[in-house]
């Protein structure tokens, strides 16, 4: 017991260190685990050499990192998912799995007799970092872009799709119709149970503690360790019971309490867990380093072409398509999960164990570097990719030819990127003015505001406003008001103040009417050539301040009325 200590210490003290250093240094803190582990396990400087303490450590964290995985999966939102986010997934995984057991078999891993290394690391390549992507995108603020629901969506359906692997491989060895159809119905009869006690007991439970986060806390952790227990009983794995206890709770009412509440304890032994794993890490050879660089090489391909093609089928545009290709090339931390259940059911080999956590960490680095340039790749790439023949959503209709060629007829505003405020305006205009649509041109590339738009009748292009070609094209110098709406916190490639220098030297005479993210920005927009700049946050607190108003004279009930009338005269776009 006493050593367990001393090894936990060792991996927390070690952890945060490197976990320092790669903040500092911008990568990623999985990383750092890693190699944390690695440093101080039986390969490294062999601090820590007890294989049962590095077993329970690795099991403890891989338990609670499937309860919070299960957390926050968000059945409701898996529901409404549209056609274009499932067939994108299915695409993707149906596809990366076809195309990785060709692969690994064919470069001689096993496929049976009691040895599965194709399958696990064809199912380990076809699920991408939750935590890599989200961060980023976050950090990019793109998880509200199209590109960005898109790939969370995907992400949703991959851990879907994990579960069911989950629910069949301790049957791997004796894959049977009889077999798989017995272990899905153990995890339906687990799934049904849980999703009962959940909905009808927990929550009358958990109202009567609401106010003892201690028991929020603990009540929560009974759940998870209740539940493993169960699976293991029903020989499933404990680790598919904590993934079955999350995904419960995370539609009872309380779920929001009980992820703030055990969040910090994930954090701690989800550090245990990747600790762990690089503990198991030896020093890498050649074959197991060439192994590594293939799957992470298979990776990269596999996702661009089972994600980018079902998109580009779907008529979401280069640009739509090629954007989740990339955010999600990379490793699941989940396929390190799946990985190590294979190892403890000795399905698979620990070199190939060992070349798949060294994919990880190799795509974890290159792909956070990708995901920050993404932009900028992809505006390369749709060069090429249309000289190949692939075409974009302007090639083949009238209005895109019209802007290509330069000369047709210019409209009296243009409306440069298209957002939620221009969305509102287009719904304003059309209630005030109708008139006044038959002279706005749009510029966007967004393929659901294209398509949209288009079906409305109004007239739009296709287009990167970041694009010189693109301004030109559209005939911005021959507009008599040019408007930016889109702040540059969700601008791609550019900023307002550039874009509008760029359209007063094409058009010195057009109104131009720009957005200011910070009142620091409004002169620079106007010393820039703009004719006038909006601060949405005054318009904001003109509004907020109404409501206090209403409110303090005992009106709001009034207030929301008139806002609940207003809302349902108005077609916007963007919902």
């Amino acid at each position: 017991m006493h050593e367990l200590i001393r090894d936990i210490t060792l991996c927390i003290l070690f952890a945060w260190m490197l976990g320092l250093l790669a903040h500092f240094s911008r990568q990623p803190l999985i990383l750092a685990y890693l190699i944390a582990g690695f440093c101080i396990g039986p390969f490294g400087a062999g601090w820590v050499k007890s294989q049962e303490s590095i077993s329970v450590i690795s099991e403890l964290g891989l338990i609670f990192m499937l309860f919070m995985i299960g957390l926050e999966i968000d059945l409701k939102k898996i529901v409404r998912a549209g056609k274009v986010i499932l067939f994108a997934a299915g695409g993707q995984l149906l596809g990366g799995c076809l195309l990785g057991v060709l692969f690994f078999a064919g470069i001689g891993l096993s496929l049976g007799g009691g040895q599965f290394d194709a399958v696990y690391l064809c199912v380990a390549c076809a699920l991408s970092s939750t935590v890599i992507i989200v961060k980023v995108l976050y950090e990019k603020r793109e998880l509200d872009t199209l590109p960005g629901r898109i790939t969370l969506g995907v992400l949703v359906l991959q851990d879907i799709f994990a579960i069911l692997f989950l629910a069949v491989q301790p049957s791997l060895a004796n894959l049977e119709i009889s077999v798989i159809l017995l272990s899905i119905g153990r995890v339906a009869v687990l799934v049904a149970a849980a999703l009962l006690v959940s909905r009808y007991v927990l929550p009358r439970l958990f109202h009567q503690i609401a106010r003892r986060p201690e028991l929020i806390l603990l009540g929560a952790l009974a759940w998870c360790f209740l539940v493993a227990e169960t699976a293991e009983r029903l020989s499933l794995s404990r680790e598919m019971g904590a993934l079955i206890a999350g995904v419960s709770l995370s539609t009872f009412p309380y779920a929001l309490d009980v992820t703030a509440k055990v969040t910090t304890l994930r954090d701690f032994f989800i550090t245990l867990f990747f600790v762990a794993l690089g503990m198991t890490i030896p020093v890498p050879g050649l074959s197991v380093i060439g192994l590594a660089l293939m799957i992470a090489a298979f990776t990269v391909v596999s996702r661009l072409v089972t994600t980018f093609a079902p998109l580009y089928l779907m008529k979401q545009g280069l640009r739509a398509s090629l954007l989740p290709a990339l955010n999600l090339a990379q490793i699941s931390e989940f396929s390190l999960v799946v990985i190590q259940t294979g190892v403890a059911a000795h399905h698979i080999a620990a070199e190939t164990a060992n070349a798949a956590s060294f994919a990880f960490v190799v795509l974890a680095v290159l792909s956070t570097f990708v995901m920050t340039r993404s932009d900028e790749i992809t505006r390369w790439a749709i060069g090429p990719l249309k000289r190949i023949g692939l075409r974009d959503l302007d090639h083949g209709n009238g209005h895109g030819e019209e802007g290509h060629e330069g000369h047709g007829e210019a409209r009296r505003i243009v409306i440069l990127g298209f957002f939620r405020a221009a969305s509102a305006l287009l719904a304003e205009i059309e209630r005030q003015a109708p008139v006044l649509l038959e002279q706005i041109t749009v510029i966007d590339f967004n393929p659901n505001v294209y398509q949209t738009l288009l079906s409305r009748g109004l007239h739009v292009i296709y287009g990167d406003i970041s694009s010189a070609d693109t301004l030109l094209h559209a005939g911005v110098s021959k507009s008599e008001m040019i408007i930016l709406s889109v702040p540059d916190a969700l601008l791609k490639g550019a900023s307002n103040e550039k874009l509008v220098r760029h359209v007063r030297t094409l058009n010195p005479t057009a109104m131009i009417i720009a957005t200011a993210d910070l009142l620091s920005d409004v002169d620079e927009l106007y010393a820039a050539g703009a004719s006038y700049v909006t601060v949405t946050r005054l318009s904001d607190a003109h509004e907020l301040f109404t409501v206090i108003e209403a409110a303090q004279a005992g009106l709001l009930a009034d207030k929301r009325a008139e806002l609940d009338q207003r809302l349902g005269e108005r077609r916007e776009v963007l919902p």
